[in-house]
């Protein structure tokens, strides 16, 4: 009887069909049920330098909206891929309670973005850069530069709705988790 890491993460996790031979399932760590910032930053910069070729194939881009697609997903958490075009970007949101990470798969983006009660920063993100955020984190991300890009997210818990505002102005001193979300 054969046994592996990835068949007990495969039973127990989706991973992106044309992934599925690939080392992610090995980093995906199915018992950790809550990832921190840091261990987020860790995952999608690994992800990114490891599998950056493999996902390069499947990105798509699209001049009428941002294009993304689910890579995998645990019970503890979620891991995207997405495109962007120069000037494409994001509503300002929250991850309702999730703390998150993206890596710059290709290309540079620019990131406006804010804590509660916190004054509104700006971050260029090139190709290579991450960050992990905390759960109250609200940000914007724009496609910059002259090249499309591309950028591999992840947030635990997963499956967490944002929160849109009208701009960064607008997040509240203090974000209340959505229910069932723990701090």
């Amino acid at each position: 009887m054969e046994t592996s890491v990835t068949q007990s993460v495969l039973r127990s996790s989706e991973i992106h069909p044309r992934l599925i031979d690939s080392p992610l399932g090995e980093l995906l760590h199915p018992e950790r049920l809550l990832w921190t910032p840091t261990q987020l930053a860790g995952l999608t910069r690994t992800v990114a330098l490891e599998l950056g070729d493999a996902i390069s194939e499947l990105l798509h881009f699209d001049a009428d909206q941002r294009w993304w697609a689910r890579l995998a997903l645990t019970d503890g958490i979620e891991l995207w891929v997405l495109s962007w075009l120069p000037g494409q970007g994001t509503a300002p949101h929250d991850h309702g309670g999730a703390a998150g990470s993206f890596t710059v798969l290709r290309g540079e983006l620019t990131e406006e973005y804010r804590y509660p009660g916190g004054p509104i920063r700006q971050r260029t993100h090139l190709a290579g850069d991450g960050i992990g955020f905390g759960a109250g984190r609200a940000h914007r991300v724009t496609g910059a530069g002259t090249s499309p890009a591309a950028s591999i997210h992840a947030y635990s818990p997963p499956l967490v709705p944002t929160r849109e505002y009208a701009s960064l102005d607008d997040v509240p001193a203090e974000i209340p988790p959505l229910p069932g979300i723990l701090r």
